[in-house]
């Protein structure tokens, strides 16, 4: 009996565009159907761990998000930011650079929302499409649901790693790229975090990729990466910063000599920024109002 009554649940939940999963809420992005260009339901969505101890997930056709609430008796700030890990469009690495960032953000009182983006999109005209309008989708979700989970909605941010910053970047600085309800909030975040964003710049040009556009009214912004990361050049994140400030938007750059690429979470030997750029990131929230000082 009682599992019936939660697939009776489940099901009622999923109608309206939100999944319990366990004990951790999701909210579905598309309950009515996704825009084009879709991911097929088959194959059916996976999660598994590799050798190297991180977790990945792949073709994921419910974009949705898992929503990571701050422990019991830890102050909330009011603020909500939406996680998007990388993977390349191929796939999510959604442990190292999702839950567990979500897990961070969430013990200092912030309401965290993990992005599982449409993917694999490899084989899309546009690798990002779709993944930039789950990110914009998701953005006017946590608005919508503000109330619910204790979010002021002028205090929604956006994180991304790798893939997830680039989608992020390219998500906040265009216009909707789905028709919007009347009356829909605004897609456009508050603040962002880019941690290492993938390939948003073009070494053949020397500039940024077209698909920024820097005019567009873009938020305060943080940006961490490595100097010796071949994935994501460090010329992107220079390049981003100094646009920023040529067009008077708070932000603030970090960039370590060394510790490669698609660190997340993870500390690396003898890579002191890989554990560094959390403090920075939480400093900087805090000078920014969106945590509250120790």
């Amino acid at each position: 009996m009682k599992k019936l009554l939660l697939l009776l649940a489940v099901v009622v939940c999923e109608a309206n565009g939100v999944l319990l999963a366990a004990d951790q809420p999701e909210i579905l992005l598309w309950p009515k159907g996704m825009p084009e260009p879709v991911v097929p339901a088959e194959p059916a969505e996976i999660v598994d761990m590799g050798k190297d101890g991180i977790q990945r997930r792949t073709n994921i056709s419910r974009p949705r998000l898992f929503v990571h609430v701050p422990p019991e008796g830890t102050a909330r700030t009011g603020t909500g930011i939406i996680v998007v890990p990388g993977g390349g469009f191929g796939r999510l690495a959604d442990g190292h650079e999702g839950s567990e960032a979500c897990e961070w953000l969430a013990k200092q009182g912030i309401v965290a929302f993990q992005l599982a983006h449409r993917t694999p999109t490899t084989n899309h005209k546009e690798v990002n499409a779709g993944p930039v309008q789950d990110a914009q989708k998701s953005v006017i979700e946590v608005r919508l649901r503000a109330k619910e989970y204790g979010v002021d909605p002028k205090k929604v941010g956006v994180l991304g790693f790798s893939a997830g910053g680039q989608v992020t970047i390219v998500a906040a600085s265009n216009d909707l790229q789905f028709p919007a309800s009347a009356g829909s909030p605004s897609h456009k975040p508050d603040f962002l975090l880019l941690i290492y964003p993938y390939k948003i710049y073009d070494p053949m040009t020397k500039a940024l990729r077209a698909d920024i556009h820097l005019d567009s009214g873009l938020p305060p912004t943080f940006l961490a990466q490595m100097g010796d990361d071949g994935g994501s050049l460090p010329q992107g994140s220079t390049l981003l910063y100094l646009e920023l400030i040529n067009r008077k938007i708070p932000a603030e750059i970090h960039i370590y000599e060394r510790g490669g690429h698609g660190f997340g979470m993870r500390v690396r030997p003898d890579s002191p920024g890989t554990a560094d750029w959390t403090k920075r990131a939480t400093e900087w929230l805090q000078l920014r109002g969106y945590v509250s000082k120790s």
